[in-house]
This record gives structure tokens, sequence and C-alpha cells, in this order.
């Protein structure tokens, strides 16, 4: 039964499962009587050759210790590495029953695939990797180990906590054929996709170190200011993250003066403050295009001449529609803080960064909004709202899911009547599956690639969609704006989302955490029984839920009635008749009407995630039976 569950999976996730205001004035608290977190300042010059695809760097980080604890050794991700045969991403392809499509080659058929690891048949000069060549500590040469993705660093002095020391490193690198979010010449034909491509320190924080090996999937990394200095073929156009420091030295579309050239090579300067990562793409034929927001951001775009033409209208289209989403996700979550934000043809399909996101770029007009909306909301739920994406994935996809959707429908003028339809039947696809995972799966830990896109992107989406049910939508927009004001270039957790909406609420929801994330509990509640004016239901799943009804009597009139949920301890705003608490140990639960019943209905918007609804409602016949 698990294989045909597993194939089933599959054949469903290859049909419906693809996914005042300056920068330099935020301010971050890295360490308060309640909460501290690492800090990693990033000072780095490159040398880029393009004809072998490799490079040369030299960093510096100030990094400060705000933890309680004497540190003794640090960690580095080495990300390109994965791109190497032999590697942990490489033996992970060969071992899991849907690997990534872009990453292996299909030898058998659709009904009976046989793949084969692209990064299994790379050669020594097709293979990504950083390799460092000098690291010192406040001066002294350090001791250190490369275990794949992961550098291990033995430090010639601990670290005291509130003490900042200075690490200075030499290092050089080769871009991999591009296979997975980042590397050389994509399929779209863009010269490099730079993400994951320097030494960058793993964090630290009250559950110690995250030094996660580079297996597929996702990062976590230390808040700071970025100063980066990129020297590269004067044809080249570079976006990304950060601002460009120097636009007159460059021209490229950043500038309308006329720049005289220094020789083959021209030197980007780049500053980004507060965010804990940084990208960029690059490619001689980009277009590049600018549009300044009233109040907000430059927002830049970056796309290949070569394109056809009807693609760069899309392009050209898309740049108000994204506008529009940026004041969409800034009124409904929080304002954006930095002073640019780019799109860019790159990468492999989407992936969101600081300041910017890499999507391909070959797509219709609905197609790109769609992927912007998506990346874009990134920026709120991860780059801002900095979850730990290895540990809690369906925070990071699933949160941008929910407000994504609700962006896209509002700015392509859809008016969907629920935005979140097929986000809740392909959760519920995935709870009658056989095999689910409980969201408190590592992110690389699941059986099934599969069952990890619908657990992260619809089950996170259905979590915050569903707590609009628990608590009343008002509540749930509150709390979302309040959820980005209190950690908000912080590291929030699960439960940092739960006790907002408590004290929004002021409801108990820690049962609702625990069932719907930390297990994979499932909801059924049924219409057991109704005769005459007395309705009998029964909660058929293990996990509780208040309950919405909607009765439409005999003469044609109707009536919405509320069960509260004992342990909420408190109801949602409702204008509904208010009903007994139902305590979750008892399996029914029974209530009359005033008038006879002509039908009645369990959640009649499909709010919960039910996963039969066909037991929700019962329609009574002339005879009384239903």
């Amino acid at each position: 039964m698990k294989k045909n569950a597993i194939a089933s999976l599959i054949t469903f996730c290859m049909i419906f499962c693809v996914a005042p205001f300056d920068a330099n004035a935020q301010v971050v608290d890295y360490k308060t009587d309640s909460y501290w977190q690492q800090r990693a300042d990033y000072t780095m010059s490159i040398d880029v050759d393009v004809d072998n695809f490799r490079y040369n760097g030299i960093q510096n980080i100030k990094y400060t210790n705000n933890s309680p604890e004497v540190l003794d050794r640090v960690f580095y991700h080495l990300f390109y590495n994965a791109f190497q045969p032999g590697s942990e991403m490489d033996i992970r392809l060969q071992n899991i029953a849907d690997p990534d499509g872009r990453m292996v080659n299909n030898l058998g058929t659709r009904k009976n695939p046989q793949f084969e690891s692209r990064i299994a048949k790379l050669t020594p000069d097709e293979i990504g990797y950083i390799k460092v060549k000098t690291l010192k500590q406040n001066g002294k040469s350090l001791t250190y180990e490369v275990e794949g993705t992961v550098m291990i660093v033995t430090l010639d002095t601990p670290i005291k906590p509130g003490e900042t020391v200075n690490f200075d490193m030499v290092f050089e690198g080769q871009v991999p054929v591009h296979i997975r979010r980042a590397g050389r010449n994509n399929k779209e034909g863009v010269a490099l996709s730079m993400a994951q491509w320097y030494p960058k320190l793993a964090e630290f924080d009250d559950e110690g170190w995250h030094a996660n090996a580079y297996i597929a999937r996702e990062f976590h990394g230390v808040w700071g200011n970025y100063d980066v200095k990129l020297t590269i073929d004067k044809d080249y156009v570079v976006g990304g993250t950060g601002t460009l420091q120097n636009p007159n030295e460059i021209g490229h579309g950043y500038t309308k003066s006329p720049v005289v050239s220094k020789g083959d090579k021209l030197t980007w300067h780049f500053k980004a403050a507060s965010v804990h990562d940084f990208t960029w793409a690059a490619d001689p034929d980009y277009i590049h295009d600018m549009l300044d927001m009233p109040n907000g951001p430059t927002l830049h775009f970056f796309y290949k001449n070569s394109l056809s033409d009807k693609t760069k209208e899309s392009w050209k289209k898309l740049q108000p529609k994204t506008a529009e989403l940026m004041t969409y996700f800034s009124e409904h979550v929080g304002q954006y803080p930095y002073e640019q934000y780019s799109v860019i043809q790159a990468g492999d399909g989407g992936m969101e960064y600081a300041m910017c996101t890499l999507i391909t770029g070959e797509r219709s007009m609905g197609s790109l909004v769609g992927v912007t909306a998506h990346e874009m909301a990134h920026t709120w739920f991860q780059f801002l709202l900095a979850t730990n994406e290895s540990k809690h994935e369906w925070m990071d996809e699933g949160f941008t899911e929910y407000i994504s959707k609700l962006a896209q429908d509002e700015v392509m003028d859809n008016n969907s009547e629920n935005p979140f339809e097929r986000v809740y039947a392909r959760y519920v696809y995935l709870a009658k599956s056989g095999v689910e995972q409980p969201l408190t799966t590592h992110a690389d830990r699941y059986n099934i690639n599969g069952a990890y896109s619908i657990s992260a992107y619809n089950k996170g989406c259905v979590f915050l969609a569903q707590l609009g049910y628990i608590i009343g939508d008002d509540n749930l927009k509150k709390t979302i704006k309040k959820y980005f004001t209190d950690f908000s270039f912080k590291h929030p957790k699960p439960m940092d989302v739960i006790r907002t909406a408590e004290r929004v609420s002021g409801l108990e929801l820690d049962w609702y955490l625990m069932d719907f994330a930390q297990t994979t509990n499932t909801i059924d509640y049924a219409v057991a029984n109704v005769e005459g004016k007395m309705v009998s239901l029964e909660r058929i799943g293990l996990m509780p839920m208040p309950i919405d009804i909607t009765v439409t009597y005999a003469d044609d009139s109707s009536e919405d009635f509320y069960i509260p949920l004992r342990q909420m301890r408190g109801e949602k705003p409702s204008s509904a008749t208010l009903l007994e608490d139902w305590p979750w140990a008892y399996p029914t639960y029974s209530f009359e009407t005033s008038k006879a019943i002509k039908s009645i209905e369990i959640d009649p918007k499909g709010q919960m995630a039910d996963i039969d609804r066909s037991n929700n409602s019962s329609e009574i016949t002339k005879d009384g039976t239903d």
C-alpha cells in the first residue's frame, strides 16, 4: 500500500505541484534582555573570470558573539561543494523515489522513470567548489577541516560573550554548471546565477549551531551588513542584493550618464544593511529597466534581450504589477524597509533572496506575475521574518503562499470566492495518502519530495488560513501585522506566531500548533443525525476544532450557529448564535434549534481543513429523514 501511495503522490505532484525609507536607517536589536542573535558584517572583494567561470575572493567578517556562551569553534557553509560527484546532494538524488526533475536525467519514461543524477556526471571543469586558501582570526592563522559543504574551524582564541572578532579569508570558487538554484549558463542562457556562492558563517542561536549540509533545501543565516565589490567583464550587467554605490562608474541602465571604461573590467560596489544573505546575477545580454515607486523602493528588472518580442512585452507589463504587489505586501504585512528590489531572469524557476528574486523568464504574463508574487512575498516571510527554513519550512513557504495568493488575486482582479480552494484540496490529498509526515520534519528528511512540497507550501498555507477560521479573519490580519512588528529582523519560531495570535485574540491556541503542525492528526466532523429540531454531530478525526454551522429551516429561513472549542477558553468574534462549548474528549455533541430543519451544513465557507466533507451536510426529506 505504501508503494502505491508513493506512486500516486508522485503523479499528483508532477501535475499540480510546480511554486521614510532607507536601508541604512534600519536599526536591528541584536541583543535585548530577553532575546539575542549573532551578528556578522561582511566586506568582500570578488574578481570574476567569465571565461572559465572561476572567481577569487577576499573576505572580512566582523563577528559579534551576542550569546551568553563562549564559542571555541565556528562553522562555514561552502554551498557550491554540493555540486560534485559523490556529494551528499548527489547521493540523495540517487536514493529518493521522486528526485527534483531539474537535477536528474530521466532515462526511462514518465510511467516508468529511471533517474540519473546530473551531479554524478559533472566533469572537473563543470563542478562547483569553494576552496579556502587562508583564514585568520584577528590576524592569527586558524586550522580548519572541510566536510562536504561545511567547514569546521577551530578558533585560536575562544570568543567571549559580547566580543567582536575579525575573520579574514582568501578563497576561490568555481561556478558549477547550472543544476539547482545557482550556477552558470542556465537553460535560458543566463551566464551567472550567483546564489550561495561565498563562504558563509553558520548561524548559532539558543538551539546551538545550525551547520546543516547542503543536500536540497533550505537556508538559515546570520543578520548583518554587506559591503561587496564585484569586478567582472565590462560588458556584463549585474543585479541582485544591495544598493549600487557607484552608478556613474557603471552605466548599464543605472545612470543615463555615459561611462568611459577604464579597462576590460568594471567594479560594481554594492551595500546592503541588515540582511542575512547576498545574491547576484550577471549577463551581457540583460535589458535593465527601473521603476521608481512613490514613497517606496526603486524596482529593477533584468531580462535577456534574446527573449521573444511577446515575452519582452510581458516583462514590461510585469513592472507596474510588481509595484502593486509591493504595495499590497507593505500594507498587509509591514513596510518594505530597503531602497531597492530586483526581479531578475536567472536561476531555475523562482527563488527568493535579499532584496531580489531569481526567476526563469520565458513565461506568460500570468506566470510572470504569479512567480513574482510568490518570491517577492518571501521578502516578508523568511527574509524579514527570518525563520530557520530547514526546521520550519512551512512557515517560510506556507505563509508566503497564503499572502501571495491574496495579493495575486487582488492585483490580477480575479475576485476569487475562495483563493485557497486548491491549496486545501492538495493538503487533504496528502493527509489521506498515507505518506504524510508532520510539519516538524526537517526539510531534508522527507521520504518523498512530493510530500515535502505539499506539506511546506499547501499545509503551511492552510495553517494560516485556518487560523483565520479559528480566531476570526480580522484577528488574523491583526496577528500578521503584529507578528511583523514584533519579529521582523529576527529569527521567529512557530510558537512566536501562536503567541502573537493569542495576544491579539485573547484565545488559547497552543493546541492548534500541536495538533496541526506537530502531528498528522486530521480534522473530520460529521452530521450524525437530524430529527425534528434536534441535531447530533460527531467528531471522527482526532484533531479538535470550533465549529461553524448553517441551518436552513423548513420555511427557507436560515440561522448560523457557532460551537466554541472548550480548550480555546473563549470564542472568535461572530454574529452567529452561540452554543455551549464542545470539549474535545466528547466524540458527540447535540443541540436543539427553534424550528424544523430543512438542511444543515458544517463549515459552509470551507475554511476548515476537514478531510471528508461528504459527511458535513444533511438534507431532510419530506418524510423527516436525512
